[in-house]
């Protein structure tokens, strides 16, 4: 998937001007903030033991994340003295061939690198890990949720901005240029305006536009979002309304679709361990990460005593 991670272009406009600048580079920021959050989520889920000292395991997830497949191998032939010393071994993004065997798993591989490595390979020296069952990144359905979350964010900013300054400005045209400094010094908090005795006033009328508070209910839309996106990632979840604890069968299945999502990316890199230990010889695993469960608010470990109550089942 052809990823882009810069951000938008912040030109307004067909002729390329920035009336719309400050907003436009807000909405920016909004979107890159939550895209990076969920990023940074996504790809510190999991904790790679036993692998190479020639293998970055934070290069092995932020390939699965944006390109939902990394592939391991030896090579036998490193002009680098030192990683030839360590094993050889490398986790590298990868080029897959249109030859596929019976399950649909590519036999050409061509391992590369943005140096100008790169290494053609097949299903006798390498493994490919995957990112989860259907074989695809993470990375579009991060970008779903981060549209979601900014948009719904901007719109607080403009509720909670419209409780302060619920009017509209009608004016002559040949003031709008005085009224929009002027309401940008009242917009900046200032506590007198001054107007020269050119400011005629005599001809503005101002309307209360009346803008209903709902920010409440969009916050609480937000969390919801953000609620959604964590249990597409398979991270345990605890909605902020939550009042009472719940008790765990009650728990197990609030969290059924959380643990699913997680199963799905946690198993195909269990498989890839065990396809890589028996290829190499090696002793390589892959774990979830707890550090990411979360605690509930009144101190209980609720996310801790649910673990425990799957482990021994």
């Amino acid at each position: 998937m052809r990823r882009n991670n810069k951000m938008r272009d912040i030109r307004c406009g067909v002729k390329g001007d920035y009336q719309f600048w400050e907003s436009e580079n807000t909405n920016a920021i909004a979107e890159q903030y939550y895209l990076s959050r969920l990023s940074e989520l996504a790809m510190s889920m999991f904790k790679w033991k036993n692998l190479p000292d020639t293998v970055d395991s934070r290069f092995l997830e932020y390939t699965l994340f944006y390109e939902g497949a990394v592939i391991f191998f030896k090579d036998e032939n490193l002009q680098s003295k030192q990683l030839a010393e360590k094993g050889g071994y490398l986790a590298l993004q990868v080029v897959l061939g249109g030859d596929l065997n019976v399950y649909r798993i590519p036999n050409n591989r061509r391992a590369y690198a943005v140096n100008g490595y790169n290494n053609q390979l097949d299903q006798f020296n390498s493994v490919i890990i995957w990112n989860n069952m259907i074989r695809l990144p993470e990375y579009g359905r991060m970008m779903f949720y981060a549209n979601k979350l900014w948009q719904i964010d901007r719109a607080i900013d403009v509720n909670v901005k419209g409780q302060r300054f619920p009017v509209a400005i009608l004016c002559d045209e040949t003031q709008r240029l005085t009224m929009k400094n002027v309401y940008k010094q009242y917009d900046g908090n200032e506590p007198f305006i001054f107007g020269d005795k050119n400011l005629d006033l005599s001809g503005i009328q101002v309307i209360n536009t009346g803008s209903p508070y709902v920010a409440d209910k969009l916050q609480q839309l937000k969390n919801n979002i953000w609620s959604e996106a964590m249990m597409c990632l398979g991270i345990p979840n605890s909605p902020s309304e939550k009042k009472e604890r719940l008790v765990a069968n009650e728990a197990k299945v609030s969290q059924g679709g959380t643990l699913a999502s997680r199963s799905s990316r946690l198993e195909m890199r269990k498989i890839a361990c065990r396809e890589i230990n028996d290829m190499f010889g090696l002793d390589i695993d892959v774990e979830y990460n707890q550090d990411l469960d979360m605690n509930t608010e009144d101190g209980d470990s609720t996310e801790q005593e649910e673990r425990e109550g799957f482990d021994n089942e």
